[in-house]
């Protein structure tokens, strides 16, 4: 994906040979391979830093899917408690009530650890 912006692998800076000149190496193709190693590194850390964004965006679509599924197990049980009973008593509000508690202190419920 990211291969065709990329000049150089590092098998290419070990293998890079300067040609020797009176005075040393020619100054022109050793800045030259540099400007293109800071081109590939400058390269390097836009890749990583998209990908960084990309995954905090991902992780907080998670939470947000896991909060979802959370609220809509809990109203599919009061639902099915209503359709059972007709009547809501003290205990089934005081049950939910626990798993609110559960859900907000971020502890799983029985039903979550089940499943695990």
């Amino acid at each position: 994906m990211y291969q065709n912006k990329i000049k150089l692998m590092p098998q290419d800076i070990l293998e890079k040979n300067f040609k020797i000149d009176t005075r040393g190496y020619r100054l022109k193709e050793v800045d030259q391979f540099l400007d293109d190693i800071i081109s590939d590194y400058e390269q390097f850390l836009e890749i990583i830093n998209n990908l960084e964004k990309e995954k905090a965006d991902l992780l907080t679509e998670i939470m947000n899917l896991k909060q979802e599924l959370r609220n809509s197990r809990l109203n599919m049980e009061v639902a099915s408690t209503t359709k059972n009973g007709g009547e809501v008593t003290n205990v089934d509000i005081m049950r939910r009530l626990s798993q609110l508690e559960k859900m907000v202190y971020g502890q799983k419920t029985n039903n979550e650890k089940e499943n695990n």
